[in-house]
């Protein structure tokens, strides 16, 4: 038996499609989380998220054979479970809300502590809120880069854009950000 959790994506979706289907459970462990969190960042509920997401893994495991093994497996991945969210966000835009509780840790010990968590809690829950009213366009690509780690190719792509647009939406997007976050009283973490 091989040890299928040392393959690369690439090599693991050969054996899947191959040998043995079972094989893709390790497909979504690998990917379950991130893609939790980049679905919930763009719908920003978790249950939909959830649903989004499961569908997504469902569509490309169908789909699997289409996959061309030369290129990179988790752009892929990531494209479809992008068109999933907009898809959701299209059919749904009025069911969309804001979940702020989702910052919020109960956990802290002393006065001092509870202030400085409160600032910290505060600044992510404007910039969390700041970056849900970026249009998609800009939203997308800067939590690709900055929350997944993607890099300008492979932001590329799963949004299927030319990699100059890339660097120009990331751009422009943390330039619109910038205002945003300002206009929502974030202007004392954004003097820069």
């Amino acid at each position: 038996m091989k040890k299928v959790k040392n393959l690369s994506d690439e090599a693991l979706v050969e054996l899947i499609r191959e040998e043995n289907q079972e094989w893709y459970r390790e497909v979504v462990k690998r990917y379950q989380t991130k893609l939790m969190r980049y679905a919930t960042s763009l719908i920003d509920d978790e249950d939909k998220a959830a649903d989004v997401v499961q569908e997504a893994f469902l569509k490309a495991f169908v789909n699997l054979q289409g996959f061309n093994t030369k290129k990179k497996f988790s752009s892929w991945l990531y494209r479809i479970v992008h068109n999933e969210a907009i898809n959701y966000l299209k059919k749904h835009k009025k069911e969309v809300s804001l979940e702020q509780n989702q910052w919020i840790e109960q956990t802290l010990k002393s006065d001092q502590e509870v202030e400085k968590e409160f600032s910290r809690q505060e600044t992510k829950l404007i910039l969390h809120q700041s970056l849900k009213e970026l249009p998609l366009k800009y939203r997308s690509p800067l939590i690709l880069y900055f929350f997944e780690e993607k890099t300008y190719e492979e932001i590329s792509d799963v949004l299927r854009i030319p990699l100059g647009t890339v660097g120009t939406q990331i751009n422009r997007g943390k330039k619109m950000l910038k205002i945003i976050y300002q206009k929502k009283g974030g202007e004392a973490y954004a003097k820069n």
